[in-house]
């Protein structure tokens, strides 16, 4: 895309055009995965819903590679591309409150953090990611789980409408009552069907919480498993709670002298009755003997952002994920074996559990069909040295290949690598046909294609 075409591009739109020929460029390039190196012709950071427009348009018009990149934080860096379009919400992370409605309007470069920090002041939250810095777009598009998706559901299942640029170059507002085909598709179709520009979700009060993680020794892993499993089946659904394999980061309540060593952990997020926090709580402290606990009131914000110190920018990250109904005893022995071995401080293993809320929603009334799913597991290797890359990414794939016969067939779109591409249909289950129906709808020459790819 030589400069006449860039000059063209520039007069389209109010935001600014990044080239390689401009100062700005290598950071404008980057994405969270510090594995994925690549140089589009140019990045469009929009100023607004006309610049999306323009920005499909030309993409379109001269077959360019098209991205889209909201948080950035896709595992196989699909928020950019070589020689192609990146467009870029970096620069659009307004939120609108809605404090009598209960609804908040975001636009599309809104982080989890962003959104959880501007509902705090109303005492209002919706389901969102693990760690803060991740994108609402992303999350939300694959289906979305947190740690109150118990009690409210899927970060999708709690989308009210959404503004949306399809392939045309036109623009969208969906919802159940306006495009529902459309509507349906992007509550777990992933970016397949269009750049949303803004979303409107559905709050719920959420404020403080009592949260943070109780950490056992590994020779007591499959007991705080199998104490999980049973749990969080019958536990109030305003409780959150997942396992996780972690290397022990200096925090004030981890001993001095186990930093760096392995655990297994439990992670509750409470977000009923303060005065029930410790009736739900304690049966976890009953689970195994605690080497050490971090838990306590907290901001829900200040929560959901605990672990981002341990995922800055820029690591080395490859990912694979699993669905079960179940968790096995055969699935709580692959873990026992190779959770253990979780290689670097940055990496980690976490269940999540998507019962309660999630489960009373109907397989085919949304694109994010594992309804019968309990267990989200994530493998999420990340380290900071290239030289590492073979070893860690084999710990992944040694994982995933140990719980494949544990799992239930398909996995979570949002925790596919880029190697992930033969599992879509699987991971569509029996709605994959009329996604398919609905790509050829909205886009038959398949321009948003950069995302776990469903073909018209």
């Amino acid at each position: 895309m030589g400069g006449p075409a860039v000059d063209g591009l520039r007069e389209r739109v109010r935001g600014a055009v990044i080239t390689p020929a401009d100062e700005g460029y290598e950071q404008a390039r980057r994405v969270y995965n510090g594995m994925v190196d690549r140089r589009p012709a140019a990045v469009v950071r929009v100023a607004n819903t006309g610049d999306v427009m323009a920005a499909v348009d030309f993409a379109r018009e001269n077959a360019l590679e098209l991205a889209v990149r909201g948080g950035a934080h896709s595992a196989p860096g699909y928020g950019t591309c070589d020689d192609g379009l990146v467009i870029d919400f970096a620069d659009r992370r307004g939120v609108r409150i809605d404090p009598v409605g209960r609804t908040a309007r975001c636009e599309g470069g809104v982080t989890w953090g962003d959104l959880n920090d501007a509902g705090y002041a109303f005492g209002l939250g919706v389901t969102g990611g693990i760690i803060s810095t991740t994108g609402i777009a992303g999350l939300t598009l694959n289906g979305g789980f947190g740690h109150l998706a118990r009690g409210l559901g899927l970060s999708c299942d709690n989308l009210l409408s959404a503004d949306v640029v399809t392939a045309d170059g036109t623009f969208r507002t969906v919802s159940a009552e306006q495009e529902p085909d459309l509507f349906w598709a992007l509550r777990g179709g992933g970016g397949n069907f269009g750049v949303v520009t803004s979303f409107e979700y559905r709050l719920s009060p959420v404020k403080d919480v009592v949260a943070g993680p109780f950490v056992y020794e590994l020779e007591h892993a499959a007991e705080v498993l199998r104490f999980y499993r049973e749990y969080v089946r019958e536990a109030p659904e305003q409780l959150g709670l997942f396992p996780g394999f972690h290397l022990a980061p200096p925090l004030p309540f981890i001993p001095e002298d186990r930093v760096g060593d392995p655990f297994i952990l439990l992670v509750p997020c409470w977000s009923g009755p303060p005065e029930r926090a410790e009736e739900v709580l304690a049966p976890l402290r009953d689970a195994a003997p605690v080497v050490a606990e971090g838990v306590g009131p907290v901001p829900y914000p200040a929560f959901g952002a605990a672990f981002d110190p341990l995922l800055p920018p820029g690591l080395q990250q490859y990912w694979k994920g699993v669905f079960a109904s179940e968790l096995t005893d055969g699935a709580i022995a692959a873990h026992t074996e190779h959770g253990p071995l979780v290689p670097t401080v940055h990496s980690a293993v976490h269940i999540y559990p998507i019962n309660g809320a999630c489960h009373r929603v109907p397989a085919a009334a949304t694109a994010f069909a594992h309804r019968e799913a309990t267990f989200a597991t994530v493998m999420v290797g990340v380290w900071p040295d290239p030289a590492d890359d073979a070893a860690n990414t084999a710990w992944v794939r040694d994982y995933y290949a140990a719980l494949a016969p544990h799992s239930d067939e398909g996995g979570y779109i949002g925790f596919m690598d880029h190697d992930d591409q033969h599992r879509i249909e699987a991971n569509y289950r029996g709605n994959y046909a009329r996604l398919a129906e609905l790509k050829q709808r909205y886009d038959p020459g398949n321009l948003f294609h950069l995302n776990q790819n469903i073909r018209p």
